[in-house]
């Protein structure tokens, strides 16, 4: 994509960009630079980021690669809400690969995830029945899914997770990519939820949110 194509490119509704650690799925522990967009289409109870479900401000491609630039990082994390509600999410996904970064994409799993671009690593929920919002999971997704990729649930508690380990089994989940199981925060323990992985010796990567350790529900960090 040249310069001119960026300056000229479509604009996306922006909550923040930031720069903090990696708090969650196999590039945990990474400088980042993250660009959170608005809106989110799905009310999960447990969502820590209702802050950017509406205002934001409206930037063009080329200003978020100036202020993603500013970072001096490798890494880039697409989040939101639900970043694939704008349509010019795609574009500025493919944008920052284009400018060398190692990029990931946080998607709910309620939207196609298939136009994607192939550089990106999508890290794709599968909403639990606590979260109110399993009914929006987008199955056919998992069609698309490849090793770069990966799935994420959140378990709200002990039902949650039986429902999550059956859905792991029944369709074969780690033969897809990497399977991360999370305990929401304030609704498990944390060393409830390894117990579990443990006893059923669930082929799952266990993950908690490393950024919430270090700097609790602080937006921006």
């Amino acid at each position: 994509m040249t310069r001119a194509a960026v300056a000229a490119g479509p604009r996306l509704k922006i909550t923040e960009i930031f720069h903090s650690i990696q708090g969650e799925s196999s590039y945990a522990g990474w400088p980042t630079a993250f660009v959170r967009l608005t809106g989110c289409p799905l009310r999960c109870q447990y969502c820590d980021t209702a802050y950017a479900f509406h205002g934001g401000r409206w930037m063009g491609i080329g200003e978020i690669l100036e202020t993603v630039a500013a970072f001096g990082v490798r890494h880039v994390c697409v989040t939101g809400g639900e970043p694939l509600a704008q349509k010019a999410c795609l574009p500025l996904l493919s944008a920052l690969c284009d400018a060398g970064y190692a990029v990931s994409l946080e998607t709910s799993g309620a939207m196609d995830i298939a136009p994607v671009d192939a550089r990106v690593a999508r890290i794709m929920d599968i909403k639990t029945p606590d979260s109110g919002e399993a009914g929006r999971n987008r199955w056919e997704n998992l069609a698309q899914l490849n090793a770069r990729d990966e799935i994420k649930f959140v378990i709200c508690s002990r039902q949650d997770y039986e429902w999550a380990r059956e859905t792991v089994r029944s369709h074969g989940l780690e033969r897809l990519c990497t399977v991360l199981f999370s305990p929401s925060q304030n609704q498990i323990e944390a060393a409830q939820l390894a117990d579990w992985l443990l006893a059923d010796r669930l082929p799952v990567r266990f993950q908690v949110q490393l950024h919430k350790l270090l700097w609790g529900n602080t937006p921006g960090r």
